[in-house]
C-alpha cells in the first residue's frame, strides 16, 4: 500500500478533535505557515505509512511462524533470559 503526499485531486473529510488539539494544530500552521488542512492531512499520511508499514511487517511474520520451519523458544526460558540482562553473568541467548 503507498500513498502520495501529492496525489491529485483532493477531497474534503470533516473530522471532530478536541479543542486542545485544534488549538495546538492552529499554533503549529501559525508558527510554519502552512494550512491547518496541509499539516492535517500529512498527519493522516503519516499516521498511514507508520500502520501499513507495521501490518506488512506483522503478516511476514505470522507466515513465518507459520511455516514448517518455525522455531520457538520457550516464554520463561526467554524471560529468564531477559531478566539477567546487565547483571554481571549475561547468558547468550536461548535456543
Amino acid at each position: 500500500m503507498t500513498y502520495s503526499r501529492t496525489d491529485r485531486p483532493a477531497v474534503t473529510l470533516s473530522i471532530r478533535i478536541p479543542p486542545k488539539i485544534r488549538d495546538q494544530l492552529e499554533q503549529l500552521s501559525d508558527a510554519t505557515g502552512r494550512t491547518k488542512s496541509f499539516l492535517a492531512a500529512e498527519a493522516i499520511v503519516d499516521y498511514l505509512l507508520s500502520q501499513a508499514w507495521q501490518i506488512k511487517l506483522i503478516k511476514e511474520t505470522l507466515k513465518k511462524a507459520d511455516s514448517k520451519n518455525a522455531k520457538f523458544i520457550d516464554h520463561d526460558k526467554v524471560t529468564a533470559w531477559v531478566d539477567q540482562w546487565g547483571s554481571s553473568d549475561e547468558q547468550e541467548m536461548p535456543k
